[in-house]
């Protein structure tokens, strides 16, 4: 119901759109596949003060940065340490991958516009963007619900863990989880670009968004993403069943533990992953299932900022605060880093 609330939204706002002729923000546009005849977009979320560009080029590229460096220091270390050959330590190697292309995706392009006083993104780079973005996000999640199994068999079946989780288990289900992102993201990205838009180019957001650019789309043709929507709701809440219902088991079996020690190490091990999910999930969540009478182009931008740059640069903090061993491997490369320099 909210995700239909939420396009419901899009026709309410449709009447405010303004036209791009009208704006004055059109250049010659030729006839296109979709027959919009949008040859680009308009991002215009950060266009009011040449001050507020360069804040957010400065701020996003801080963020960008940490998420390099973070997520760059994780699968160093997974890749250099033997010790880390494990499945739990393969499926953040999987996950690192996937936070630093989905926020290269984005940041990137809206530094460069900021930089250089710029809106524009072509049509083709807008649809590639969407395309990306989704892929990436999509299999993000897909393997966090692999991961929480993961907990789960490690914690409640520990003397299978080896049998359940082998090495060519892993491969496949890591290629799951990217192959699932891979024709989702396909899917709504055809869908959406095959929709007729007629309110103008602009975009109130920094990046193409899948909500923004229904925005602009044609008398009712939006309702045809209405049952694509349906099923991604429908999947990620089966999704969020699973990864509850694991936690539940995963905790019952903690609280069996009789060494306090050996209750500590198992949930070192699951809280960081529990907290990425409901990072993930929450900020996902307010973005596209918020109610259409709260919706403002400001909270829009805010949101997005939490759910496609925030994660991908925390995400490895969290998972190296509690995790002893991957704190060590980190400070030996450090260290080692620190004496070939000296």
């Amino acid at each position: 119901m909210h995700a239909l609330q939420k396009l419901e939204s899009v026709v309410g706002t449709r009447a405010q759109a303004v036209p791009c002729k009208q704006a004055g923000f059109c250049r010659p546009r030729q006839q296109t596949s979709n027959g919009s005849s949008i040859t680009e977009f308009l991002l215009l979320a950060f266009m009011d003060t040449r001050e507020l560009q360069l804040l957010h080029f400065w701020l996003f590229l801080g963020i960008y940065l940490a998420a390099l460096l973070g997520n760059g220091l994780i699968i160093t270390a997974v890749v250099c340490n033997h010790h880390l050959h494990t499945p739990m330590y393969f499926f953040l190697l999987n996950l690192s991958l996937l936070d630093l292309a989905s926020i290269s995706t984005t940041v990137p392009k809206a530094m460069a516009n900021s930089l250089w006083d710029s809106k524009a993104i072509s049509y083709l780079g807008c649809a590639a963007q969407v395309f990306l973005f989704i892929f990436f996000m999509s299999a993000e999640f897909s393997l966090l619900t692999i991961m929480s199994y993961d907990r789960y068999v490690a914690i409640c079946k520990p003397l299978h863990y080896g049998t359940i989780l082998g090495s060519r288990a892993c491969v496949h289900m890591a290629a799951a989880a990217w192959g699932s992102g891979f024709v989702y993201a396909l899917l709504h990205t055809g869908n959406t670009f095959s929709i007729p838009l007629c309110q103008g180019n602009a975009l109130d957001q920094f990046f193409c968004e899948i909500p923004q650019i229904l925005k602009l789309s044609c008398s009712d043709a939006y309702l045809r993403e209405v049952w694509v929507i349906v099923v991604s709701v429908f999947v990620v809440f089966v999704c969020f069943v699973f990864i509850v219902l694991s936690y539940v088991q995963i905790f019952r079996a903690v609280l069996k533990i009789p060494s306090e020690q050996g209750r500590h190490k198992a949930c070192s091990t699951c809280l960081p992953h529990l907290a990425v999910v409901s990072l993930f999930i929450s900020t996902v969540m307010v973005a596209y299932l918020k109610p259409p009478s709260i919706s403002s182009p400001l909270l829009d931008m805010v949101v997005a900022v939490l759910y496609s740059v925030v994660p991908p640069a925390v995400n490895p903090l969290i998972y190296s605060m509690r995790n002893q061993e991957l704190k060590d491997t980190l400070k030996k490369l450090i260290q080692s880093a620190l004496s070939q320099q000296q």
